[in-house]
């Protein structure tokens, strides 16, 4: 399964209605720690797929999505469960970490 890339348009079914949990990446194209996240994203999107659903949210092209979530600072990360904010994380961490996080919300 790959990263899916969300916008407005698609949140509420992809996100807010999933049957899995979902770890949203907020970020731009202009952060590094954003760029040095995203393979770790897309790893996890891979080896957990079918356990969680991995989604990115382009700050820059979804302002009204990070203001709903008050994104202030990139990257943040979510874990939606059945619409809700269940954890969330600030700034570039380890896959491990990441991983750890999603294991706890399953």
């Amino acid at each position: 399964m790959s990263v899916i890339q969300i916008t407005i348009k698609n949140f509420e079914e992809e996100v807010v209605k999933s049957d899995l949990p979902v770890l949203v990446d907020f970020w731009a194209e202009w952060c590094g720690p954003c760029k040095m996240i995203s393979p770790v994203i897309d790893e996890i999107a891979e080896e957990m797929a079918g356990k969680v659903k991995v989604a990115k949210v382009n700050i820059d092209e979804s302002q009204e999505l990070a203001a709903k979530y008050n994104v202030m600072s990139i990257p943040t990360l979510l874990i939606i469960k059945q619409g809700e904010v269940v954890d969330q994380t600030v700034g570039a961490v380890g896959k491990d970490q990441l991983i750890a996080k999603i294991n706890e919300n399953l």
